[in-house]
């Protein structure tokens, strides 16, 4: 099978991803998930005009000049409205947050007054509207102000409470079952034997899926047979799982079962090698509803692969507004020589110039094994297959990794 072109795969794994069912949660338990409407406000807020300030609501016309004295004939607080009107020579005291009584067009800070028993002097002329917060200046009953697709922020949901939601209706979060294999993996703490290493990929690729708002199913480790391969997807279908990531056994050596098992159990598979670097042997398919992809086992390739395409398919099949990753503007921070027929996705460091410029600087081991210098980067440089040698200073792109 020839090598896909990476935007090709991208738009395989992406084909047909519509967003999981609506559900309805606790404004409390909405934090990072996804709308599934528009939201409008309830309420207008805020309801009435209200005071931003400590002092006292005039007329404009009684407190425009200094040392005017005006007559004090009631209180204002917060949720403590004035009862009565202002008229010609009198003042309300009033609070922050108190309802601007009637007949009232300013506020006078208490700072600009001099107070004597019910006597104010004014010593700050007043201006019409000034300190005052007119109704509806935040919204007004009606006003959509959060959007279907939206991934809900802290400031959101503030939002939502203001406009008087107590619940919001949100996109089903994805789930994600994880299946590693491998005779060669022990889990971290243990002592490797000859020829083992430490399992890391899963720690990762379970925290990318969370932090994109998917639940995560830890499948563990299968042993290098077809059956145990096998087993571990039919856990991952009863599990309810809408994409299976399977780390390791991607390529096509003797010990490789992943494609195998995943044959067995009836997958439709779309691709199976990608033209780009890392991460060529990855594969992806369909069993049923549940999406496959199947990462290849080094580290690095793993990361790199579920960055690029487990990423966007949850943030669709959890209805995100945005789905793909942005690229960013750099400039080169040293020499490249010229690219392959695949594209490239080099670990790279962020430096940003006197100029305000963001400087990309590739580390200078990009083997596909290399943990540390994953931990180090902030970018992926993407370079396009066949690009010719770039020199330090040229343009370049970067996508930005999680922080």
């Amino acid at each position: 099978m020839a090598l896909m072109p990476v935007s090709d795969a991208l738009a395989a794994v992406l084909a047909g991803a519509e967003p999981l069912p609506e559900e309805t949660v606790p404004l409390d338990q909405a934090y990072h998930r996804v709308l599934a409407r528009d939201i409008a406000a309830r309420r207008t807020q805020p309801p009435q005009a209200m005071s931003a300030m400590d002092g006292y609501a005039v007329r404009t016309a009684d407190a425009a000049t200094i040392d005017s004295q005006l007559t004090v004939i009631g209180e204002v607080a917060a949720g403590r409205p004035f009862a009565g009107s202002v008229g010609a020579g009198e003042a309300v005291r009033i609070f922050t947050g108190g309802v601007v009584p009637a007949g009232a067009d300013a506020v006078v800070i208490q700072e600009d007054t001099v107070a004597d028993g019910k006597r104010i002097t004014i010593k700050e002329a007043a201006i019409p509207g000034r300190h005052i917060r007119r109704a509806g200046v935040d919204f007004a009953e009606g006003d959509v102000l959060l959007r279907k697709g939206a991934r809900l922020t802290e400031r959101d949901l503030a939002l939502a409470a203001g406009m008087n939601h107590p619940h919001l209706p949100v996109q089903r979060r994805p789930k994600v079952a994880i299946l590693a294999t491998g005779d060669e993996l022990v889990m971290p703490g243990a002592t490797p034997g000859p020829g083992q290493i430490v399992y890391s990929n899963g720690y990762a690729l379970h925290a990318l899926a969370r932090q994109e708002g998917a639940d995560t199913v830890d499948l563990g480790v299968a042993a290098d047979t077809l059956e145990a391969t096998a087993a571990g997807i039919r856990r991952a279908r009863e599990s309810g799982a809408d994409i299976l990531i399977t780390s390791g056994g991607a390529s096509v050596g003797d010990h490789d079962l992943v494609q195998q098992a995943l044959k067995a159990e009836g997958i439709a598979m779309s691709f199976w090698k990608i033209a780009m670097r890392p991460g060529k042997p990855m594969m992806h398919g369909r069993l049923g509803a549940m999406r496959v992809i199947g990462l290849p086992g080094n580290p690095v390739s793993s990361y790199v692969c579920a960055f690029l395409f487990m990423v966007p398919l949850i943030r669709a099949l959890s209805g995100r507004s945005v789905i793909h990753h942005r690229r960013e503007h750099a400039v080169l921070g040293r020499d490249l020589n010229a690219n392959d027929q695949r594209e490239d996705y080099l670990r790279t460091r962020l430096e940003r110039r006197d100029d305000g410029t963001l400087m990309a600087l590739p580390v200078n081991h990009q083997d596909s094994s290399l943990l540390a210098n994953l931990a180090a980067a902030q970018a992926l440089l993407v370079r396009a297959p066949f690009a010719p040698k770039a020199e330090a200073g040229s343009p370049c792109e970067v996508l930005l990794l999680p922080v």
